[in-house]
């Protein structure tokens, strides 16, 4: 019974000195994310490859979704945003940051321990987390959708998150100088709306813990998959096998399409649970397929459809 009870104390403890923290530990980011074994970054996010991400920016946010959801997450994905450049994909290692409405006894708690934290307390803490962000990093804010008074960043921290992680934002909250965000080559952000306001009455509370994007989730250290149809935030240790998995499923498609087109199956056939014959085409046809046109090493695809036992 002691034992439990000093347990018990210890992790009120860790959580009440937790909960005092602007920015998560290294230590609570890595229980956050214990499912994943890779590489982790200096602030304990989950390092997913570059070459992972760049492979993710071709896959679909529908075929992303049902990868998610077989996996028993439902509610990753979000839609409804205004794009700066709405023909762009990004994709990104998320840094998380909550704001809230200003209340000033908090706000002064905010900055005594952004303080401690080593944070500016001189300017604005909404630049407290642009400072961290690392190259691939995606900035993703909970503003609460807050438009008029909310604006999160204008052109002037546009050009400091894109200097600091060559991505961009997702913001469920305003936006302000468009012209001067649309003029950062490379730079891109999903956002609720725009307002010529600067952000008053509106503070940050917290940076790299979970946070609430309208009807998401999301963890420091996800994936976000960004386009014109949606977000989509990805547990880190998902994004490989999500990967591959819908690379799997654009071939099928692929191979399904052309025989459609040469009229050798129905739609039927195709669009339902395939024949062993379907399957020995679909493997014939891959071996056929050239090498520098998959989106995988052959080896990867060999690995894959032996562990499907396809």
């Amino acid at each position: 019974m002691r034992k439990i009870i000093l347990a018990t104390l210890g992790l009120f403890t860790f959580y009440n000195i937790q909960a005092q923290e602007v920015t998560a530990t290294p230590e609570y980011i890595k229980m956050l994310t214990s499912k994943w074994t890779g590489e982790r970054l200096e602030d304990g996010r989950p390092k997913v490859s570059d070459a992972v991400l760049q492979r993710l920016k071709k896959i679909r946010i529908e075929e992303a979704w049902g990868f998610l959801r077989n996996k028993g997450f439902h509610n990753q994905h979000e839609g409804n945003w205004q794009i700066i450049h709405p023909n762009d994909v990004m994709t990104g290692r998320v840094l998380t940051t909550q704001y809230m409405p200003l209340r000033p006894d908090y706000q002064q708690v905010i900055k005594k321990q952004g303080g401690l934290e080593k944070r500016d307390t001189i300017g604005g803490s909404n630049s407290w987390p642009i400072e961290i962000l690392k190259p691939g990093d995606v900035y993703v804010a909970d503003g609460y959708g807050r438009i008029v008074d909310g604006t999160l960043i204008g052109s002037n921290l546009g050009n400091a998150i894109y200097a600091n992680s060559k991505n961009g934002v997702v913001f469920d909250g305003g936006i302000r100088d468009l012209g001067g965000l649309l003029d950062i080559e490379g730079f891109n952000g999903w956002y609720r709306g725009e307002d010529p306001s600067y952000l008053q009455q509106e503070m940050l509370t917290s940076i790299n813990m979970p946070i609430r994007i309208g009807r998401t989730t999301v963890l420091p250290g996800d994936v976000v998959l960004a386009n014109r149809h949606g977000t989509i935030f990805i547990p880190a240790h998902l994004v490989d096998e999500l990967v591959i998995s819908s690379e799997f499923v654009a071939l099928q498609d692929e191979f399904g399409f052309q025989r459609l087109r040469e009229k050798k199956y129905l739609a039927g056939q195709i669009d339902s649970q395939w024949t062993q014959d379907i399957k020995d085409d679909f493997k014939d046809w891959l071996q056929k397929y050239p090498d520098n046109k998959l989106p995988m090493t052959r080896q990867e695809l060999n690995d894959y459809i032996k562990a499907r036992k396809f």
